[in-house]
């Protein structure tokens, strides 16, 4: 390979800078004492593991297990698999590495890798944080999750504007069961309301068991009182529909007398990660962004896999969309070389008063430091900052 090419980086991937690095740290070290403050304890989990642990969502999420890099390990012969997302390692910590009788709470923060990017223009290795609750199956987890997720939001400088989506898998799951249909015709729904295709749904489902109610779900999807007066008597009767469709307005209300300002929309057919949750799904979005800036829901019995299943509910986010454009530039201050105990004793202080302290080597002058803001001079036997 010419040497022109080799310091490029595959797609998808990119170097940060000290100005955008400063401020993803930042809020790193915020959000994760905001979390700790809440109750969540941190968790480090490995880059890379047998696949056959990585399996517990990827098997009912294919979208993640097309995310997931796999290699084959050299000391056992094994696969692996590279992490795409951190929940099913929490997963395992909780049903086996760390198993607490009663509520467990979580948090985490670190790279994944993505074989592909997962919306336009993203990374492929996300900055992941995020936060898990294990062992509650109270819509009160689910209210407490979205509370910390939006002020964790907060922290992060995201709150002019920001729209909080609620939706559940269970309307739709239980309507499909009620009407018997097969997983192909379940699949085809699915994809109808995810593109909101209502044309399509009305013909689709003309000969479908339910059908008008099928129709019905998608087209009061962000209304639930049209939604309850246009359903049939049979479906509202249906105890799991009843269930999900108490759940999404217990939480509404819950969260909105919390935030009283915040937008909350309804959309009881947005079904992405279908097979991944088991309930309530959240996400918050922000004007001028088609992606949300974090997401999450409730996943019951992912510790199955792991032996030891347990009610569960999570959000996470991308630390680096969350501070994308954002940038800090660092109080760079130069010092001249020496050992002087006065001078050390200003340098000192100035890194107590938040500088960044860079003290010249050898012939260094000035202009070798490019990214200084101020200097240190000497003034009539005085040590002084001077902006530069």
């Amino acid at each position: 390979m010419p040497i022109s090419e080799t310091w490029l980086l595959p797609d998808g991937v990119a170097d940060v800078l000290p100005e955008q690095a400063q401020v993803i740290e930042s809020l790193r070290r915020k959000a994760l004492d905001f979390l700790a403050s809440r109750g969540y304890q941190l968790v480090y989990t490995p880059f890379i593991e047998y696949i056959e642990s990585l399996s517990s969502l990827s098997e009912s999420n294919q979208d993640l297990d097309l995310a997931t890099f796999k290699v084959i390990d050299q000391l056992s012969g094994r696969l692996l698999g590279v992490r795409a997302d951190m929940t099913p390692q929490v997963a395992r910590i909780d049903a086996h590495v760390h198993p607490v009788e009663g509520v467990a709470r979580y948090c985490y923060a670190g790279t994944v890798l993505h074989t592909k990017p997962q919306g336009f223009n993203t990374t492929r290795a996300p900055l992941q944080l995020g936060a898990e609750l294990f062992g509650s199956d109270s819509i009160d987890a689910d209210v407490e999750l979205i509370d910390v997720m939006i002020n964790l939001l907060q922290t992060a400088g995201h709150s002019d504007g920001i729209h909080l989506d609620l939706g559940h898998v269970g309307l739709f799951r239980s309507l499909v069961k009620q009407a018997g249909l097969s997983k192909a015709i379940e699949r085809q729904l699915s994809d109808l309301y995810q593109r909101k295709a209502l044309p399509e749904l009305a013909e689709f489902t003309q000969t479908l068991p339910f059908g008008q109610d099928f129709y019905t779900l998608g087209r009061f999807a962000s209304d639930l009182d049209a939604l309850q007066a246009n359903l049939s008597a049979e479906v509202l009767n249906n105890e799991a529909f009843k269930l999900a469709f108490d759940a999404v307005k217990s939480t509404q209300a819950a969260i909105q007398a919390r935030w009283p300002e915040l937008h909350i929309g309804i959309d009881v057919v947005e079904l992405r990660s279908y097979h991944y949750h088991t309930g309530l799904m959240y996400a918050v979005y922000a004007p001028n962004r088609a992606a949300p800036l974090a997401q999450g829901g409730r996943y019951d019995g992912i510790g199955e896999h792991f032996g030891r299943a347990r009610p569960a509910t999570g959000f996470s986010c991308d630390l680096y969309a969350l501070t994308a454009g954002q940038v800090q530039s660092a109080k760079v201050l130069v010092a001249p070389k020496g050992i002087d105990a006065d001078l050390l004793n200003a340098i000192a202080s100035a890194r107590n008063e938040g500088f960044s302290v860079v003290q010249l080597l050898g012939n260094d002058d000035l202009s070798s430091v490019s990214s200084a803001s101020h200097q240190l001079v000497n003034a009539n036997g005085e040590w002084t900052i001077k902006q530069i």
